[in-house]
């Protein structure tokens, strides 16, 4: 990372702290000049009704008091009308308005009050929970300690710190950067990053993050990320955008209220025409109040909380477990899926291979097979190859240096070696290169049925396949049938793989349909085709060549930390660890949500209307109005808070089975191929 990132990382973090102490100094103020504005229209009430002072000479604090109450609220209207968007704090203001000019100025007043007071509690609210995300990446100290070349420590701010340079962590301390052990072991606590509650086990190689808690070792880290790059820096950002993002029913609520107000203003004026009959100053005034009472108590402020509410209560109730949303929008379309579409490797299997058979081609020795492997997977990250390497590595087979490395993503990789030209990977590949290897790679084939095999080339000779099989994620089967009773009818798997070893999968889990040996743009062109057929999709996937299709999904979830940077940028959700289950949790979550927010905008339509109908015929007096919205308000917050309890059970009961477990090792499932039913898409 260069020194400019880090600066204006760094300079990022201090104007949001700036912003949220000013925020905190605003509402203190605004507090401040509500008890003033309160304070002198309690002295009026009780200098007419105890004191017997003349009602003119009480009006007069009244009419301060209500001046300074009303300002804010004015100071909000304006702001509504600049946007076009007029909304309750108009309303609110007309009202008060109104009461003045009939010198009603004690109701108007602590009208106002009540109506700023509500105001007042939802930014303290608001700003708790802005708060609250400032102290999940407080969690990330401020200072590091730098390893010297001569082993001697340096203390640094984060914002000296670079990529690459190596971080010293001891135990019961927080890791400030993300980075990769390179020396020591210790367990370390993730729970505050993925909802984890077993610590990991870390030791040199093992990718470990910011935020998270050193519990036993020291540990030395080489960082690969700093502030805002980190993954807890960028779980805030998600959050921050995703607070200020506005979904399809947050825009159809306010197109709403545009609609609203000014059907409440002539239902008012109605209201009014009718009840002012005489020219007797007590009706007129009796008429005014009534009108004053339909504009209060018919102010959407329940209305346009119906959404934003519910969402917030759902971000927290999938972070809790992990799940990092990054738009409400994503959400919303969460709840409406019926295709599931999930990548096989890493996904509904554990992407941890094993080297299960050695198949050579005739004249070519099992040695020689794995040595070629070894040379030519060295510079790959893909599971097969490290997997490939560490078998190499058990046989004392080290690889031999090459002079180049091309990867090319859904086919394999090509290095340039002493001995020639090496080609590792996908069968159908080499047989392009070299159609002439046909019946050899067959009879290959053949040896390593129902595995993931990784053919290898030297030049225009075929040197065989080496047959790697992968687990069965334990839950995959539970997590299918989960998908299917929260409506998903289709569920596919789109992998590069072979198709006798998807099979082995598919029939394993019950999946409705197979597309084996695709290309990314291949899984795409799949994709689409589902896509125009009027599918709602949602895709799971972890590798580089599952980054279009998580892209073009109507929701797209990447798998786990330890997935594919493209994956992760390029889903709508990531999955802060690798347990399926938080697929169907994501789908419930997100149809609980749309439920609470149909609630939500029926329950404030409800209780606005009939609150209507009383004011309208007299039965509601003005000073009730304020207790009214109140209610409302109680009512959207109360249902949208039941959202934030929802899934503990699933998070307690995943601890102890993680606890459980934590000792117990997991055989591989094995199937045996079997032939897939294709639906009609």
């Amino acid at each position: 990372m260069s020194d400019l990132s880090l600066a204006t990382s760094d300079r990022s973090v201090s104007q949001q702290n700036a912003v949220e102490s000013t925020e905190g100094k605003t509402l203190e103020r605004r507090l401040f000049f509500a008890l003033i504005g309160g304070t002198l229209l309690l002295t009026a009430w009780l200098a007419g009704l105890v004191f017997g002072i003349d009602q003119q000479v009480a009006n007069i604090p009244a009419f301060v008091g209500a001046v300074i109450l009303t300002l804010p609220l004015a100071r909000g209207a304006w702001d509504e009308l600049k946007l076009g968007h007029a909304s309750s704090d108009c309303l609110a203001v007309l009202a008060v308005i109104a009461a003045m000019a009939t010198n009603m100025f004690l109701a108007a007043g602590f009208l106002a009050f009540f109506l700023w007071l509500a105001e007042l509690v939802l930014s303290r609210t608001a700003w708790g929970a802005q708060r609250a995300i400032r102290d999940l990446v407080e969690l990330t100290p401020d200072i590091a300690r730098i390893v010297n070349e001569d082993g001697s420590e340096t203390e640094a701010s984060l914002r000296q710190i670079s990529r690459g340079q190596i971080v010293r962590v001891r135990p019961g301390e927080n890791l400030p950067v993300d980075g990769r052990i390179v020396a020591g072991t210790s367990s370390i606590n993730q729970a505050s990053l993925t909802g984890e509650a077993v610590p990991i086990e870390a030791q040199p190689g093992v990718e470990v993050y910011a935020g998270t808690t050193n519990l036993t070792g020291q540990i030395d880290i080489q960082v690969t990320a700093v502030a805002g790059e980190t993954t807890i820096g960028k779980v805030e950002k998600l959050i921050r955008e995703a607070e200020t993002a506005k979904g399809e029913r947050q825009e159809l609520v306010e197109r709403l209220a545009q609609y609203y107000v000014p059907v409440v203003l002539m239902v008012a004026a109605l209201v009014w025409f009718f009840t002012t009959r005489s020219d007797d100053p007590a009706t007129k005034a009796q008429a005014a109040s009534r009108a004053i009472t339909v504009l209060v108590v018919t102010a959407p402020g329940a209305l346009l909380i119906a959404y934003p509410t519910a969402m917030v209560a759902a971000f927290a109730a999938a972070a809790r477990l992990g799940i990092m949303i990054k738009q409400t929008r994503t959400l919303e379309a969460a709840a409406n899926v019926d295709t599931v579409v999930m990548d096989k490797t890493g996904t509904l299997t554990t992407g941890k291979f094993a080297v299960s058979r050695l198949a050579p081609a005739d004249g070519v020795d099992g040695a020689t097979l794995l040595q070629s492997a070894a040379d030519a997977e060295q510079s790959s990250n893909h599971p097969l190859a490290k997997s490939i390497l560490e078998t190499a590595e058990k046989a004392r087979i080290k690889p031999n240096a090459i002079r180049s490395y091309q990867e090319l993503h859904g086919r394999g990789v090509k290095a340039e070696t002493d001995r020639g030209t090496l080609y590792a990977g996908r069968g159908a590949w080499l047989l392009e290169l070299n159609p002439g290897i046909a019946s050899a790679l067959q009879a290959v084939e053949a040896k390593i049925e129902g595995m993931s095999g990784v053919h290898l080339m030297l030049g225009d000779r075929y040197l065989g396949a080496v047959g790697l099989e992968d687990k069965l994620r334990k839950n995959a089967v539970e997590v299918v049938s989960k998908l299917r009773e929260l409506g998903v009818r289709r569920i596919s798997i789109f992998t590069g793989d072979r198709l006798a070893v998807a099979k082995r999968v598919g029939q394993a889990v019950g999946v409705d349909a197979i597309e084996a040996e695709c290309l990314p743009e291949e899984k795409h062109a799949e994709l689409q085709y589902l896509i125009k057929k009027g599918h709602r999709t949602l895709v799971v996937g972890d590798g580089i060549n599952d980054g279009p299709i998580l892209a073009s999904a109507d929701v797209g979830v990447a798998m786990g930390l330890s997935g594919s940077d493209i994956a992760t940028n390029s889903a709508g959700v990531a999955l802060m660890n690798d347990d399926l289950r938080h697929v169907p949790f994501l789908v419930e979550v997100a149809l609980k949500a749309a439920s609470v927010v149909r609630w939500n905008i029926v329950g404030s339509l409800v209780i606005a209307l009939v609150s209507l109908a009383l004011a309208a015929t007299g039965q509601i007096q003005l000073w009730l109005t304020p207790f009214i919205q109140a209610a409302a308000y109680v009512f959207v917050i109360a249902n949208s808070l039941r959202l934030v309890r929802f899934g503990e059970e699933f998070a307690d009961a995943e601890a102890a089975r993680r606890e459980a477990e934590a000792n117990r090792a997991v055989k591989p499932v094995r199937a045996g191929a079997a032939s897939v039913t294709m639906k009609p898409a």
